[in-house]
């Protein structure tokens, strides 16, 4: 299995480092998510030194994202990404987005087996703002007339928050259609969040694409099998 684009969350306080790493690793076990959290001393502050070492834990082959928190820390996460040779740097993107949302969101999307921009993208959903590519996985109206659509109830106890609504992602991402839930895309893990869907929500997943029955059955049986919630 190929590895996937690494994640390096900096912040000025290592707990908050070490917590987002921990909150990120729940919904993608299998990323490298490294944490660059605190001064050298062990204070609040940044480290160049752990930014440096942290690129490097990250990255895998494929590349790495950092998110950072407040201003100085983006100031010394550049001035570690000036010292790599063109070749290393051109694999290594700070994420304009908030540091948790964008460090789960972008984690999810190197779990799928997201590349490099599908990672940093999906970091960029975090903001808040409508982007430029928000509308992108709209579906037409002829799309919407030949669509596959399926509706189930929301049986396990969180609804569809956090991890149940990682594995919906992970699940909807193995198909090549657009596919929707509730009107937002599918394969996006904080439009879904975004919904608020609790127990006993419905939810209807529509499909348009080469593979859409197969994967409306799949999301459906998903949803009803309540994600392994007891």
């Amino acid at each position: 299995m190929a590895l996937g684009v690494g994640i390096l969350v900096v912040s000025h306080s290592a707990k908050i480092a070490e917590g987002t790493v921990e909150l990120a690793k729940q919904m993608a076990p299998s990323v490298v998510i490294v944490a660059a959290g605190g001064s050298d001393d062990g204070g609040i502050g940044t480290s160049f030194d752990k930014i440096a070492s942290g690129i490097s834990a990250a990255q895998q082959g494929r590349g790495v994202v950092i998110l950072a928190d407040l201003g100085s820390a983006i100031l010394t996460a550049e001035t570690a990404l000036d010292f790599l040779d063109d070749a290393d740097r051109s694999l290594v993107v700070i994420a304009d987005a908030p540091v948790v949302e964008g460090a789960v969101a972008a984690a999810i999307a190197s779990e799928t087996g997201g590349s490099l921009s599908d990672v940093v993208a999906a970091a960029r959903t975090a903001t808040g703002v409508a982007d430029a590519h928000a509308d992108e996985h709209a579906l037409t109206r002829a799309e919407v007339a030949g669509a596959v659509e399926r509706s189930a109830t929301l049986v396990n106890p969180s609804g569809l928050h956090a991890r149940p609504a990682a594995e919906f992602v992970k699940h909807a991402s193995k198909f090549s259609s657009t596919i929707q839930i509730n009107g937002v895309d599918a394969k996006s893990l904080l439009r879904i969040m975004g919904l608020g869907l609790a127990k006993g929500s419905t939810v209807s997943i529509l499909a348009t694409g080469p593979d859409a029955s197969e994967a409306v059955d799949a999301l459906i049986a998903l949803v009803d099998s309540g994600f392994g919630e007891p």
